[in-house]
């Protein structure tokens, strides 16, 4: 009798209840437009979220992301609840204000394992932090005392791979994808230091397990399920678990996982293993089962793409600019003649002497510059209460609700801090500078490329040795070319990553 009174009660008020419903809906709508309603942005992204998910169903964010924060602002509104900042110090007060914390709706569906956090996922900022001490000193090197030798082994390797197999001479044409190359660089490094398992994609030449198109591939997944706002479902319970990969398949992610598991269960089983690698000082420091598993694979992404993007840019920019190629090998050429570096025959630089070359470093900051390797929106939720941030010396209040993040390319190419050319490659800018407080200003924004406080990269010091050695063994070999000058690269933007392939280049060997 009751279920019938309803019904007829639902019936006979049909129209008055859609109307009501309708009514709320609006409400909600202009409240929450309100409530960002003092901060500039493009007028449908107050109200809705599709412009946002266009531009990351197109992989191209970090494009628009520039444009908003070049037509608005250092603060604008790129959403009902979102605000992008190009300003460093808005950046800088929102990583280090207590409160803040990393938003759930962006940073749960980067989880590598369903259900399972790391060190990139956790936005929960008490566990994230206990986390970062336990995983901090096998990331700095301090604890791995193999770290330079194990990638001065790999550096050699490729050049080895060049030598052997991609010279081109006068006679004849050999181009090679280096986008592919550094990634197997990269993925080579992180395998071996981390937990003693190189994959050999360098020394097969290949894709080993079809691991780097199985993750560009859920990447990209990934990304397009963002931009329907269907992230949830990867981790959704039930569902989830059937979406992403399984250490039970035979190729792709998936097998790499199973090699990985394998690995970390040998080294659990024997305690009396000596190995000093960063699996070694994870496990030593506390972190174990799922959560050491977890974090061993979240190092093959981000260890491997992030130090990837980011010597591909920087290689494209000096190849394509025969000056600063000129001049770069000019300082290997008169430091290798001091006899400050080791002969060729004798192996790859040190870490120490690279950081001593005052143009080469120019080199890497003006390539993380003008091209940084990752470029997310990276949000974070405004505490409880809500904050109030300055902006050009104006205060702005941030409701509680809001989420708020960073327009890295824009953050990199401002204008009145890098001058008028700041679109540009020209790493004789960090090198003329004479005024003190601006070049210190510069480098400060320049080291936020790598995260900022208690979120910045762990893994920078193994990406900026892959970096030095890389370039400077690079150009000391070999003099590079692009080969399709119209199609440098083919390129696209997942979570802020940037999916690179096709970057033909032909190489000579220097005599």
């Amino acid at each position: 009798m009751a279920s019938s009174a309803v019904v007829d009660f639902l019936s006979e008020n049909k129209t008055a209840l859609v109307v009501g419903v309708i009514v709320v809906y609006i409400a909600q709508q202009i409240l929450t437009y309100n409530r960002l309603r003092h901060i500039p942005g493009p007028w449908l992204a107050s109200w809705s979220e599709l412009p946002h998910s266009k531009w990351i169903f197109h992989g191209l964010t970090w494009q628009w992301y520039r444009d908003i924060s070049a037509k608005y602002g250092p603060i604008a509104r790129i959403g009902p609840t979102s605000v992008l900042t190009s300003s460093p110090e808005v950046w800088i007060h929102v990583n280090t204000k207590p409160g803040y914390k990393k938003s759930d709706w962006y940073f749960k569906p980067v989880r590598v394992e369903y259900g399972k956090d790391n060190i990139f996922s956790q936005t929960d900022t008490e566990k994230h932090d206990l986390r970062r001490k336990q995983l901090a000193p096998g990331y700095s090197g301090r604890e791995n005392l193999e770290l330079e030798r194990s990638i001065d082994a790999k550096v050699q390797e490729l050049l080895d791979l060049i030598n052997n197999k991609y010279l081109s001479t006068d006679a004849k044409a050999v181009p090679m994808d280096l986008a592919k190359k550094i990634q197997f660089l990269t993925l080579d490094v992180i395998s071996t230091v981390a937990f003693d398992g190189n994959f050999g994609m360098l020394k097969t030449d290949e894709d080993v397990l079809g691991f780097i198109k199985s993750s560009e591939d859920g990447l990209t997944i990934g990304n397009l399920f963002m931009a329907f706002g269907l992230s949830w479902l990867v981790q959704a319970p039930g569902i989830g678990k059937f979406l992403g990969p399984k250490p039970t398949h035979k190729t792709g992610f998936g097998a790499m996982m199973a090699r990985c598991f394998k690995y970390i269960d040998e080294r659990v089983k024997n305690p009396e293993d000596k190995r000093r690698d960063m699996l070694a000082s994870f496990i030593r420091h506390g972190v174990k089962g799922d959560d050491l598993r977890s974090e061993v694979l979240e190092q093959l992404v981000a260890g491997s793409d992030t130090t990837a993007g980011a010597l591909r840019a920087i290689m494209l920019h000096i190849i394509a600019n025969p000056r600063v190629q000129r001049k770069l090998q000019k300082e290997i050429d008169e430091i290798v003649a001091s006899g400050k570096v080791a002969a060729i025959s004798e192996g790859i630089i040190s870490q120490t002497t690279a950081k001593s070359l005052p143009y080469m470093q120019a080199v890497i900051r003006e390539g993380l510059r003008v091209w940084p390797p990752v470029q997310n929106y990276l949000p974070k939720d405004v505490p409880k209460g809500g904050d109030t941030i300055m902006v050009n010396g104006n205060p702005v209040f941030l409701p509680e609700g809001t989420c708020i993040g960073i327009s890295a390319r824009q953050m990199h190419h401002d204008r009145k801090l890098y001058g008028e050319d700041a679109e540009f490659f020209r790493p004789e800018r960090w090198l003329e500078e004479k005024d003190a407080a601006k070049l210190a200003a510069m480098t400060k924004v320049n080291n936020m490329s790598f995260g900022y406080g208690k979120w910045e990269c762990l893994g920078k010091p193994v990406a900026t040795m892959e970096i030095n050695k890389t370039l400077f063994e690079g150009f000391r070999h070999f003099d590079w070319a692009i080969a399709t000058p119209a199609t440098p690269w083919e390129i696209s933007n997942a979570f802020g990553l940037f999916l690179i392939n096709k970057q033909w280049v032909q190489i000579t060997a220097r005599s």
